[in-house]
């Protein structure tokens, strides 16, 4: 996982515009851009060769004399002048230290202990953390050194161990010098491999890329990203659904890319629209009702089924809303709802008390609000 990691972190380094620090910070390890470990010989304090050292990888370590260790050394430190081999220098830090890069798509505020077990328990049983970060410097903030790019589950883990019984934690980071455009393009990559990014977070993060780092192009945008014209505009067609019909949903997860771009597509038929909204409305809630109670949330595929069909639903007249008395006749029913107002009868001859009719009249605004149709106040 750890090669893995590195390899990766690596090839996106060794792009034009994404350049690596020279820190002077205390340096957990130095890994070498070809896989090779030669760079640790570099910044090494104690003079010792580890991993590639040319022609005495067979040779048993107590046959190496000092000469041929100092050797091994000018041999890296030539490479690394050359060019051949680039430093990176992976940093100790202190997370209080380290603040969050707003550019992310990943949301730290929704980060909890449930959603980070996983890492929390790897870092504890590997003994630290083994994959590094990637950071940059920060100015003009005197309580942060750097901001994380990419690494926040890892950031926000350490930060919690080091505040549950392992206060010696360190969060390790590689530093590189990013500017924004780049930053976002090197998270984003990242994040394509996190199945605990949703795409509506991803597709948010793209729609707020696209205005700060591509003057709104889409197509120089996804030339730099690497992806499909058609695939961005789909994600910023998602990305566009406002907040009051998100809330349909039990949560914001839920809302997948390739269900969601047919409702993103209904909204913008305006005469549809409404319909959608006042359905979100209803949806809305009914979960915070079901919430308040203890019981489960509507699934997402549910909420994404009424939704869709409630244009075809508004077309469609209800059956008139009443309420009948305890023999039988009609003592209360609903003429009309629409925006002007709510208009109800009540009927004589029902053999209703006055109770009663207030009870009907109570209960009928109750069901008309829990259909959208009720008084807007």
């Amino acid at each position: 996982m750890a090669r893995k990691q590195s390899d990766y972190l690596a090839a996106l380094l060794s792009d034009d515009d994404l350049n690596l620090d020279d820190d002077t910070a205390p340096a957990a390890n130095v890994a070498a851009e070809d896989g090779s470990s030669t760079a640790q010989s570099a910044l090494s304090a104690s003079g010792h060769v580890s991993g590639h050292t040319g022609g005495l990888e067979g040779r048993p370590r107590t046959e190496r004399t000092r000469g041929t260790t100092l050797l091994g050394r000018e041999s890296a430190l030539a490479r690394v002048a050359t060019g051949e081999v680039r430093q990176v220098t992976q940093l100790l830090l202190d997370p209080a230290r380290v603040r969050i890069w707003p550019g992310n798509a990943r949301s730290y505020a929704h980060l909890s202990e449930e959603s980070c077990q996983e890492l929390i328990d790897s870092i504890i049983a590997e003994g630290g953390q083994k994959v590094p970060a990637v950071v940059r410097r920060v100015e003009g903030d005197a309580d942060h050194d750097y901001e994380v790019i990419a690494g926040t589950r890892r950031h926000w883990s350490i930060s919690w161990l080091r505040g549950h019984s392992y206060p010696d934690m360190q969060f390790v980071a590689q530093v590189a010098q990013l500017d924004d455009e780049a930053a976002f393009r090197l998270a984003d990559l990242e994040n394509r491999a996190r199945k605990d990014v949703s795409d509506l977070e991803r597709a948010r993060n793209y729609a707020q890329a696209l205005r700060d780092h591509y003057g709104n192009h889409m197509t120089r945008m996804a030339e730099r990203l690497k992806l499909s014209k058609g695939w961005l505009s789909k994600m910023l067609k998602v990305a566009a659904i406002p907040d009051a019909v998100l809330s349909a949903f039990a949560s914001p997860a839920d809302v997948q890319l390739k269900p969601a771009y047919p409702l993103a597509q209904l909204l913008d038929d305006k005469d549809k629209a409404a319909a959608v909204r006042k359905e979100a409305a209803r949806l809305a809630r009914e979960q915070a009702g079901r919430r308040a109670d203890g019981r489960p949330t509507l699934p997402a595929a549910d909420v994404l089924k009424a939704l869709l069909s409630a244009p075809d639903a508004e077309r469609v007249k209800p059956d008139p809303m009443v309420i009948v008395s305890r023999h039988g006749r009609t003592m209360a029913s609903v003429q009309t709802s629409n925006r002007q107002g709510v208009t109800l009868r009540l009927h004589a001859g029902s053999g209703a008390s006055r109770d009663e009719v207030v009870n009907a009249v109570r209960n009928l605004l109750i069901q008309l609000d829990g259909e959208g149709r009720g008084l807007q106040t």
